[in-house]
């Protein structure tokens, strides 16, 4: 259950009013403004109200929830919110309503007078039912039902994809690249603006000084353009930072791009990225993104239920994702993102199930709920006969060959030690591999073994990440055994790179002598033996 109170503002509301929240969003330049709904579906406000962003019909603060009587009972299903900031919702009824800064008319209700209570976007959306709302900095956008987009407010670069420059005083529908084609997701950076497709195609539009839109330039788009580097694959969810963005495939693969000042697409690096570029590689599979137009920070969550954070985290530039100890990604944001605001309408009702990946996570190495046990140098691990078979090739094969009625429930091991064979049992349930680097070595010779090529690749990635100069050698000799081409170039690299170093290791003398005399003629021909 996700905990408000890590949101300091939330600090100010009781504990009988924070027990009677169902939902919530932070918001504002300090994050000093909040809105929830309750388990009566009542709306209330509280917080600084810049620009009349509470929308309590006054410009006053106030420490004390006050309740907005037009949205109560009204189902709010997706909120978002600008810079100025002015706050966009939509209902379960499809009904828009927008308050708060209106400069640029990002309120959609055709005038630049800010809106001090919440007011129906009528204009081209009386008749349609929205589902989905998205703000930049100061624009606005909203997807119907069957795939339409509209959008309005500030448009100095594009952002409303009208093909001009000029502002939109209310929603406008967004064609061109778009027409005859369903939309299914939307996000919006600061002045920029995403759309994903039922196909998982990308659309970007507006502002791209630092690549966010991800079309290979940095010229300024004022119509979708499709992100044609994500051709072959299929992008599910989108998220927009301040001026970069996140894709999330089908497959749970994650890609970055824009700008990198902080570290935001993590990369490892602060370089900005024009076309998009996969991260986390070597990392399970993604299940979510997180992003927010008015900060720097980056999130995501795997099928296994890790969370990862990256970009401007506290004052900090974490170049590369780093797994944290939260349950959520919301949690990145409370605790960590400038300014600590939401980067969604939280849902912090209690989730009383466990996802499948979870579930199968729960149950490896179970004795109440399995039916065949490996026994390896002496322990016993717990497994289940059907969930072997249908992940893996090897055991599929074993089964079906000789195994039916008679079939054992204890298989001894005695070719792999117990954390290689465990460590690949509980990968068949999670997809993810915890292991120093020269454990990984047992399991890529397992991996080879089993033809696991996924997992071969997983483990050289382990590999590539733990190498030392202690340890190079024996990595060497075992990417040479198992076959790892990539692995033993890299490796290779590594030793020619710290030569003067690993030469004078235990491991180095200890290497089997056809192998030592490889390399030694390998090296020399690269030069590195030259004095």
């Amino acid at each position: 259950m996700v905990d408000v109170g890590k949101w300091p503002i939330f600090t100010l509301l009781s504990p009988q009013e924070i027990a009677s929240i169902r939902k919530a969003c932070v918001f504002g330049t300090s994050a000093n403004e909040a809105i929830y709904i309750t388990h009566s579906d009542e709306v209330f406000v509280f917080g600084l109200n810049c620009s009349n962003c509470l929308g309590t019909g006054d410009n006053q603060s106030t420490i004390v929830p006050k309740k907005l009587e037009a949205l109560c009972g009204k189902k709010i299903c997706s909120l978002s919110y600008g810079s100025g900031p002015h706050v966009v919702l939509c209902t379960e009824d499809g009904e828009v309503y927008a308050w708060g800064h209106n400069g640029y008319s990002q309120l959609g209700n055709g005038a630049t007078n800010q809106g001090i209570t919440p007011v129906q976007v009528c204009t081209n959306l009386l008749l349609k039912k929205v589902v989905e709302v998205a703000c930049g900095s100061h624009h606005s956008m909203a997807l119907s039902f069957d795939g339409d987009l509209y959008a309005w407010g500030y448009n100095n670069c594009g952002q409303v994809g009208s093909g001009s420059t000029a502002n939109q005083p209310t929603p406008r529908r967004v064609s061109n690249c778009l027409q005859g084609k369903m939309v299914v997701g939307i996000a919006c950076g600061q002045t920029s603006s995403m759309a994903v497709v039922n196909n998982g195609e990308v659309y970007g539009w507006g502002y791209n000084g630092n690549g966010q839109l991800g079309l290979g330039n940095n010229g300024n788009q004022l119509t979708p353009c499709r992100v044609a580097a994500l051709h072959g694959v299929c992008i599910l969810q989108i998220a927009c930072g301040y001026a970069h963005t996140l894709a999330l495939t089908d497959e749970g693969l994650l890609y970055a791009w824009g700008a990198n000042t902080y570290g935001q697409l993590g990369t490892g690096n602060k370089s900005n990225q024009l076309s998009p570029l996969q991260i986390m590689m070597e990392k399970e599979r993604v299940v979510e993104i997180a992003a927010c137009h008015s900060a720097h920070t980056s999130a995501a969550k795997t099928q296994s239920g890790q969370v990862y954070m990256w970009g401007q985290c506290r004052g900090q530039s974490v170049v590369l994702p780093h797994l944290t100890h939260f349950a959520c990604t919301d949690d990145v944001f409370a605790c960590f993102a400038t300014p600590a605001v939401m980067w969604r309408l939280l849902s912090v009702e209690q989730e009383d199930f466990l996802t499948v990946a979870e579930s199968l996570k729960k149950e490896f190495d179970s004795p109440e709920t399995s039916d065949l046990k490996f026994r390896v140098d002496g322990k016993f691990i717990h497994v289940h006969k059907a969930v072997l078979k249908i992940r893996c090739e090897h055991f599929r094969t074993m089964f079906q060959s000789y195994w039916n009625e008679d079939m054992k429930e204890v298989i001894e091991i005695d070719q792999f030690s117990y954390p290689v064979y465990r460590a690949f049992l509980e990968y068949l349930y999670t997809d993810s591999v915890d292991l120093p680097p020269e454990d990984a070595i047992g399991l890529l010779d397992l991996a080879t073994s089993y033809c696991e090529n996924r997992l071969k690749k997983l483990c050289q990635h382990i590999i590539k990440r733990g190498i030392t100069v202690e340890n190079a050698f024996s990595l060497l000799s075992a990417a040479v055994r198992y076959d790892a081409e990539d692995l033993e170039e890299f490796c290779f690299k590594f030793c020619v790179n710290h030569l003067t170093e690993v030469t004078q290791t235990t491991a180095f003398w200890q290497m089997d002598g056809p192998l030592l005399k490889e390399f030694i003629a390998k090296a020399s021909k690269c030069g590195a033996f030259k004095n």
